[in-house]
């Protein structure tokens, strides 16, 4: 589903530094680390805005490694935070905890439509969700956020660093998922490393550009869509 950006006037300077000091102090709670134990279940999370002051957030609940659907939930409601670039997770993280709150099965990792550590305060939706849940978090993302990659191999499966452009840093992982279709962005989150981030997100892809949690996320959010029409 589509994000709804209209045009936003500059955003008020104090709100920037706001937010700004949040993602700090949220990054000191930040920790990429192997798992301890292979999940059993996944969860992908997507969120949209139909319309400005609108948020639609899906959650689903898959097996894992068989990615059998068991469960699936959304919350809709209103958005007060307005649209500032490189705060969105700020928009999309109280309606995802409301998602959050209705699951009755608890996944043991979230897969998040959006980045995590790619972000320049290394600090996009997956790892701002994943602080706030204290769970191992992973962003897949379809745009690069930030940051700059060679392109990976043709071949499915086939990785390339996404680096920090003024340090070297790695930030994430570039993933073909599908033959001849543009790769996704894989950073972690929380209580995830990078090695770990992109093999969940690879063992996750069944002949599609999004690995299963997100691409269900996103499928469910069009058929919610119409119940909240």
């Amino acid at each position: 589903m589509a994000y709804y950006r209209p045009y936003h006037p500059p955003a008020d300077p104090a709100l920037v530094r706001t937010l700004t000091q949040q993602q700090h102090d949220m990054r000191q709670q930040q920790r990429l680390e192997p798992l301890t134990a292979s999940p059993k279940l996944i969860a992908g999370l997507d969120s949209s805005f139909p319309t400005e002051d609108t948020i639609l957030s899906v959650i689903v609940v898959l097996t894992f490694p068989e990615l059998q659907l068991v469960e699936k939930v959304y919350n809709y409601g209103p958005v007060d935070m307005p649209y500032v670039p490189g705060f969105l997770s700020f928009r999309e993280a109280p309606n995802l905890l409301l998602a959050y709150e209705k699951l009755q099965h608890r996944p043991d990792v979230l897969m998040v439509d959006g980045h995590g550590y790619a972000h320049p305060r290394r600090m996009g939706i997956a790892a701002h969700i994943g602080v706030l849940l204290d769970m191992p978090s992973l962003g897949v993302a379809k745009q690069v956020l930030t940051g700059q990659h060679p392109e990976p191999e043709a071949a499915p499966g086939s990785r390339a660093p996404l680096t920090d452009k003024k340090t070297g840093e790695l930030i994430g992982e570039v993933l073909r998922t599908k033959d001849r279709v543009k790769p996704v962005f894989v950073s972690p989150g929380h209580r995830l490393d990078q090695a770990t981030a992109t093999e969940l997100a690879w063992r996750c892809t069944r002949g599609y550009k999004l690995p299963e949690p997100t691409r269900l996320a996103d499928h469910w959010a069009e058929q919610f869509k119409k119940e909240i029409r």
